[in-house]
């Protein structure tokens, strides 16, 4: 029987078929779903979320070391969290088989940047393997162990949102389970001390010759790789999703090789395809990785001369740039489409937090990765910069030194994560601030869950990926620990109490303390927790069309015949809106 799912539901699927025994990730869009997936398969598979992607690798690796088969999972701003234990386990080798899923996103669909993590496999001279659908998301893990295990290395997994999120069918198998050796202490192959270091790297650089062996024989037995030869007049390497795309687009008789373990390239059975075809093409996103590897051995092709180094493919481009032939379809121009800028949910607890402070143009605020990022947006416009996750306090720490030493005295900088980031790489920001005499204000804006990837558990909520109760980390407590003092916590949708606080945390700063902030309030999405029902009504009567309440960026407010108007089927009653009002001309409504 086969089963409708997403390469990322295929991907648990392949994870439990292949006998992995222990998972560790950080949720990352769009590799998020293939943990939540797991905890299905109960006791046979041992599943988490960790605190941040470098822990995640080092949970599965040290699962590895032990004996067991083991794989982390991430998006690929994560893998460069992860790039310390990746790099340092490539030397080492593995004990049970050792996967990590690195889940790229052409066209930055949920991403600060466009990274090609492809490069990362040359990089850490490890094996890579791409699956194209959810099928192969399925079978090509268990294929990705037994690499692992027979060529001594961990195996980067890369998949794409495509890949991730577009669904097929799917025919199951049974569960591989796999008797791990009895563990065995092996310092020589486990301490990464630079005399192993160095005697390992000769090791590496075999295991590469082995594996690219390996990718001109077994890996087209295997399915892995696979050769389908046409009328020889035009060629296509490809892989992973760009596959499907050529696939569809290339005429009848176009021979392909489609290749799964894409590092290191199988160059003599590349060699062997291109001796079989006139013309050869690239099809491949982003970066010319296996064009420029090809090019670099010798073989005449071409690819991204004609689709370029940007964003991700789709048919109509491939068509458009490799075949010149233009879409056979109609367009309608002008049509008056409504513009849907992103913006925080109707009720979410950070728009007070940003409402007030957007009211004083000296504040500066660093803010971070995740639904917050949102916090830039007009009408609030209060965020100044934006780097990655943990950034927001570091990136605070280097503006309040530079305005320091520039003689900036007018700015007070408001460095802002959220309660999962804060776990993540949050603290160790904390601690720089702290220990280095900076001159701002960390806040952690707690909404109990980590909330932009689709509510997942973290080390501040009280529960694991498995659902079971845990320690709730007290986030006022560590930055007592640390020293901040005074530490203030506050209900960010309460605006006068939110404006005294910042007020009081201000005069603490100026007067040569070291305040914190949290504020704290549930996500109205987290189900777990019941949200009372209430509603926000407009007073016509009372409105003087001042458009004030516009100015805290509710979704759920607009205008209509001149007068604030609130939508019923979006207000959730946080009355923020109100308390901005300043003719009192918006009342709550109780259900």
């Amino acid at each position: 029987m086969k089963h409708l799912m997403s390469g990322n539901e295929a991907t648990a699927r392949g994870v439990y078929e292949a006998g992995i025994k222990v998972c560790s990730a950080y949720p990352g869009t769009p590799s998020t779903e293939i943990l939540e997936n797991l905890p299905q398969y109960g006791k046979d598979v041992y599943c988490e979320w960790a605190p941040n992607e470098k822990v995640g690798t080092e949970v599965a690796y040290g699962a590895s070391v032990a004996g067991s088969r083991a794989l982390t999972t991430m998006k690929m701003v994560g893998l460069n969290v992860a790039a310390d234990p990746l790099f340092t386990a490539a030397y080492m080798g593995v004990g049970g088989g050792y996967v990590i899923v690195t889940a790229d996103d052409p066209s930055c669909h949920s991403s600060q940047n466009e990274q090609d993590n492809r490069h990362y496999a040359r990089f850490a001279k490890v094996a890579m393997v791409e699956p194209s659908d959810p099928q192969e998301c399925k079978d090509f893990v268990k294929l990705a162990c037994e690499i692992s295990e027979e060529f001594d290395t961990p195996v980067l997994y890369r998949t794409t949102t495509r890949v991730c999120h577009s669904k097929g069918l799917v025919e199951f198998g049974e569960r591989t389970e796999v008797t791990p050796k009895p563990y065995e202490r092996n310092t020589r192959k486990f301490i990464c001390a630079p005399a192993n270091a160095y005697q390992n790297h000769p090791l590496v650089e075999e295991r590469l010759k082995k594996l690219e062996a390996y990718g001109c024989t077994r890996a087209l037995e295997n399915g892995l790789n696979k050769m389908e030869l046409g009328d020889g007049k035009v060629g296509v390497v490809t892989a992973a999703i760009s596959y499907q795309y050529a696939k569809e687009v290339f005429p009848e008789g176009t021979s392909f090789l489609k290749l799964g373990l894409t590092y290191p390239l199988p160059m003599d059975l590349i060699r062997d395809f291109a001796s079989k075809v006139e013309t050869l093409y690239v099809v491949e996103e982003l970066e010319p990785f296996m064009e420029n590897e090809m090019k670099a051995a010798g073989i005449t092709c071409s690819g991204k001369d004609k689709t370029g180094v940007m964003y991700e493919l789709n048919t109509q481009l491939v068509r458009e740039r490799m075949l010149g032939e233009k879409p056979n379809f109609k367009t309608v121009d002008d049509i008056a489409v409504a513009k849907r800028p992103p913006a925080l949910c109707p009720g979410c607890p950070h728009r007070g937090f940003f409402y007030t402070l957007s009211k004083n143009k000296n504040y500066v605020v660093t803010g971070d990765i995740g639904c917050y990022t949102l916090g830039f947006a007009p009408p609030l416009n209060c965020m100044d910069v934006c780097i990655c996750m943990g950034g927001g306090f570091s990136a605070g720490m280097g503006m309040a030194k530079s305005f320091e030493r520039e003689g900036v005295t007018d700015k007070v900088v408001f460095g802002v994560v959220g309660d999962s980031t804060f776990f993540h790489s949050g603290m160790t920001g904390a601690a720089e601030i702290l220990y280095n005499g900076g001159k701002m204000i960390p806040c952690v804006l707690d909404n109990r869950i980590t909330g932009m990837t689709g509510h997942q558990e973290n080390p501040g909520t009280g529960y694991t990926l498995m659902g079971e109760e845990a320690p709730m980390l007290n986030i006022e407590k560590i930055f007592e620990a640390y020293g901040y003092a005074p530490v203030f916590t506050v209900d960010p949708q309460d605006l006068k109490a939110m404006k005294e606080t910042v007020d009081a945390a201000v005069a603490a700063l100026k007067a040569g303390q070291h305040p914190a902030i949290v504020t704290r309030r549930p996500c109205l999405l987290i189900k777990r927790i019941k949200q009372p029902k209430a509603m926000c009504v407009v007073n016509a009567d009372k409105c003087k069309s001042c458009k004030s309440c516009l100015k805290v960026g509710c979704p759920a407010i607009s205008m209509e015949n001149g007068k604030a108007f609130i939508d019923r089927t979006q207000c959730v009653g946080c009355t923020v809106c109100a308390q901005a009002c300043p003719f009192d001309a918006i009342e709550m409504e109780e259900n």
